[in-house]
């Protein structure tokens, strides 16, 4: 079974020299603190979705979904998902949400999923009052999601009324997590949107946290950065 060639694979690989101290990333305390380094970890994702790329898409995202269930095997299980995006329907969203709720722990895993997330949604806008209903959850990495599966959209020039409706919502949010989910968002927006963007700023900048407001004006000309962190009140 594939899924056990896998786990025998990452097995083989797990050696002092191929490892990472994944915690010294993260704020809160992780369940399996050691990992592999993302080269190695991807090289062996790559080599075994080889083995099932001729199966069908719900065929592969059925492995992923007992991938999950089995424990330790999320990194992969969200790879290969991505993999699949030129084949994403709108129903599959709502299997990405039940990992979304189930799966994900941390920042990493909240931005790596947004890269199946953000590709459906851009190809499909029935989700999108979906994923507006995040922004108020007791969640942090639903609300942080809410945020960051817009990027691809934005990016490529879509939902910009998405974007500025997401951050009214998630403006004065404590997390830092959300913060700088929401900050990212508008700095990637402000490549195709900069005029757009740095008004938004400048009209909010009295309530948007300091973290948000330096990640949103990452990518604007120096005068606009220094106007935006001005404080004028």
């Amino acid at each position: 079974m594939i899924i056990d060639e896998l786990r025998r694979e990452i097995k083989r690989h797990d050696k002092p020299e191929n490892k990472i101290d994944a915690q010294q990333f993260f704020k809160e305390r992780l369940k399996n603190r050691f990992a592999l380094k993302t080269p190695i970890a991807r090289k062996i994702s790559n080599n075994h979705f080889k083995k099932i790329k001729n199966l069908s898409k719900k065929e592969i995202l059925d492995i992923c979904d007992e991938m999950l269930e089995s424990g330790g095997l999320r990194f992969y299980a969200f790879e290969w998902a991505i993999k699949l995006k030129d084949q994403y329907e709108p129903r599959d969203f709502a299997r990405f949400e039940k990992w979304l709720k189930l799966y994900v722990d941390s920042w990493a895993s909240c931005d790596h999923l947004s890269c199946a997330i953000g590709p459906l949604v851009y190809m499909y806008p029935e989700p999108l009052p979906r994923i507006k209903k995040w922004t108020k959850s007791k969640s942090r990495w639903l609300k942080r999601m809410s945020a960051v599966a817009l990027i691809h959209a934005v990016r490529r020039g879509k939902y910009l009324d998405d974007v500025f409706k997401t951050a009214d919502i998630l403006l004065r949010d404590e997390d830092d997590m959300v913060q700088k989910g929401y900050g990212w968002m508008l700095k990637d927006a402000s490549n195709a949107f900069p005029d757009e963007i740095f008004e938004y700023v400048m009209r909010n900048k009295r309530h948007m946290p300091r973290t948000a407001l330096r990640y949103a004006i990452e990518k604007l000309p120096p005068s606009k950065k220094k106007q935006a962190m001005k404080k004028d009140w």
